[in-house]
């Protein structure tokens, strides 16, 4: 990483000398230190259990998604919480340009049986319904 930083020189009056400029350049070095595998331990994979969902969410909640497959995506709400968009058939391009758009009606909301998903390829694909997603964590097995 390089960074600069510029400070300036106040006029001395007395020695009449300019305002200058004094340009310091450096570099960052951050180490990391490796451990063996066994001692990295992955967290427990989370499975998510779904259940009644809402028939709308609020757009300003959300804050991401993650693309499932040609069928569904997790909207990840502010807070934590996550919702699946179940999508009432399958959306070949949802996933390959990495992004989706949602455009809300004007009360704010992304409703099941109204909106869509358009994908950055020009398809679009109606939400079914919403599955509120409950995350229930693995038992990590022994090495």
């Amino acid at each position: 990483m390089m960074f600069a930083v510029a400070a300036s020189s106040p006029l001395s009056p007395a020695l009449g000398e300019p305002e200058g400029q004094t340009s310091i350049t450096g570099r960052i070095v951050v180490r990391v230190e490796s451990t063996n595998a066994a001692a990295m331990r992955a967290p427990a994979p989370i499975r998510w259990i779904e259940k009644n969902g809402p028939k709308c969410v609020t757009a300003n909640q959300l804050a991401g998604a993650i693309v499932n497959g040609a069928d569904s995506v997790d909207l990840v709400l502010k807070g934590g919480s996550r919702v699946r968009a179940q999508l009432d058939n399958d959306c070949a391009a949802l996933g390959y340009y990495g992004g989706f758009y949602l455009k809300t009606a004007s009360d704010g909301q992304v409703c099941a049986n109204r909106d869509t998903i358009r994908t950055r390829a020009g398809d679009s694909c109606s939400i079914g319904k919403f599955k509120k997603l409950i995350a229930k964590m693995e038992k990590q097995r022994k090495p």
